[in-house]
């Protein structure tokens, strides 16, 4: 491959991008059984950001549950959102509750919880937790409800 993303090699020529801010679009398809709730589990094992204060990267695995209502996110939309962040500052606790917002917003779930194990940096691994459920009726306890899903 050259800098520009194109292969040199004979064979078939693609150009290979690089996700970008514009790759945050998340894709989903109808749920096949949306009268029954059962569990999606996601194992994301290779997140990285970088730290907004010394631009070092930061990995994790995120672990993203959820129960879907009527859409379910599609998996490679879904590793290129993931992707999106590799070059974005972002503290732990923050990206971890945008990851939370943007897939509620883009798939309205009855519940999702998503767990970022932050690998050790300092001599100190850091594990982030945030849920989201959706209200019955008014808001649910504890819950905050994105713009996007109301």
């Amino acid at each position: 491959m050259t800098k520009t993303g194109r292969s040199t090699g004979g064979g078939d020529e693609r150009e290979v991008r690089a996700p970008d801010r514009s790759s945050r679009r998340l894709e989903t398809f109808a749920n096949p059984n949306p009268g029954r709730d059962y569990e999606i589990a996601f194992d994301c094992p290779e997140f990285t950001c970088l730290c907004p204060l010394t631009g070092q990267p930061d990995f994790a695995r995120l672990a993203i549950t959820y129960v879907p209502d009527r859409l379910c996110v599609e998996l490679k939309s879904l590793k290129i959102y993931l992707w999106s962040y590799r070059d974005e500052g972002a503290f732990h606790e923050a990206v971890t509750n945008r990851i939370l917002d943007d897939l509620v917003a883009a798939t309205k779930p009855r519940r999702m919880e998503i767990v970022g194990d932050w690998f050790v940096r300092g001599g100190i691994a850091t594990r982030v937790s945030v849920r989201w459920v959706k209200p019955s009726r008014g808001r649910a306890r504890g819950a905050k409800i994105p713009r996007s899903a109301r």
